[in-house]
């Protein structure tokens, strides 16, 4: 299994995360990283200052070609950017692109939501080239469909498509909660893909929260990796969610592989 850590950041402004990229830059220097990130909660508010109506079903943005429009300048020109620019203050070599470029995100449109896609696989030798020569990928998730369109990819689906496709040992999706809780409350500090499912299938698990369990399901299906919901709020966010246990909610295929030691898996 890959060493590679597949990281997904919201696209909330630098200064909310930049402990987190304080972070990202130090592992970074130990371990390829490939930095995915959204942008939610800039691209509505382009939406409304343009008068462009937002629509969700099931935590996903409905996109039509405006809303794409504003998508794509939001994410790929503004917050990626901006990503690249502050981690090379950190010293760190990154790079910035979309699943567009190379066409190494590979994708098919999700009925009914418009212009929005489904991550079902990448271009490994495209990443590769880029990791082993020391980059930081900052993936804004944009990619064509299966008729070549370009459309709006969830990014916490990008991020887990791209974990699977490298084999990554580790999948960190970074969130605004401090992990993922049952139906009386209590956070799970772990938690097995049939328990996700049943959570789902109660309602206990919902809203925004589904695509990003879904994400993690999809990663620890294909690859077996371990995908971490964590809170992006806390000062030591990202170590914490690679090596504490307590933190965050870890998902992983059974419950034996993730009691299993390290280096077990």
């Amino acid at each position: 299994m890959s060493e590679v850590l597949v990281l997904k950041l919201g696209g909330t402004t630098l200064v909310d995360q930049a402990h987190v990229l304080d972070e990202v830059a130090a592992v970074a220097r130990k371990r390829p990283v490939v930095l995915v990130h959204g942008g939610g909660k800039r691209i509505t508010e382009w939406l409304e200052r343009l008068g462009v109506p937002s629509r969700f079903e099931g935590g996903l943005r409905v996109t039509d070609q405006a809303a794409l429009d504003v998508a794509a300048a939001v994410l790929r020109g503004v917050v990626n950017s901006e990503l690249v620019s502050d981690l090379r203050d950190r010293g760190v070599d990154a790079v910035g692109l979309s699943g567009v470029d190379g066409g190494f995100m590979i994708a098919e449109r999700i009925s009914g939501l418009g212009l929005v896609a489904h991550v079902v696989g990448i271009r490994r030798d495209f990443l590769d080239t880029l990791l082993v020569a020391g980059q930081v990928a900052v993936v804004a998730p944009l990619a064509r469909d299966e008729q070549g369109i370009v459309c709006n990819v969830n990014a916490d689906d990008a991020a887990a498509g791209i974990a699977a496709g490298l084999g990554a040992r580790q999948l960190v999706l970074m969130t605004d909660v401090d992990g993922i809780r049952d139906a009386a409350g209590e956070k799970l500090a772990t938690m097995t893909a049939a328990e996700a499912e049943r959570l789902i299938a109660d309602g206990v698990i919902k809203g925004g929260m589904v695509p990003k369990i879904r994400a993690a399901l999809q990663a620890v299906g294909w690859s077996g990796a371990e995908a971490v919901i964590a809170d992006s709020a806390d000062q030591h966010a990202l170590s914490r969610a690679l090596d504490d246990p307590t933190f965050g909610t870890r998902i992983t295929a059974t419950r034996e592989s993730i009691e299993a030691p390290a280096g077990t898996a």
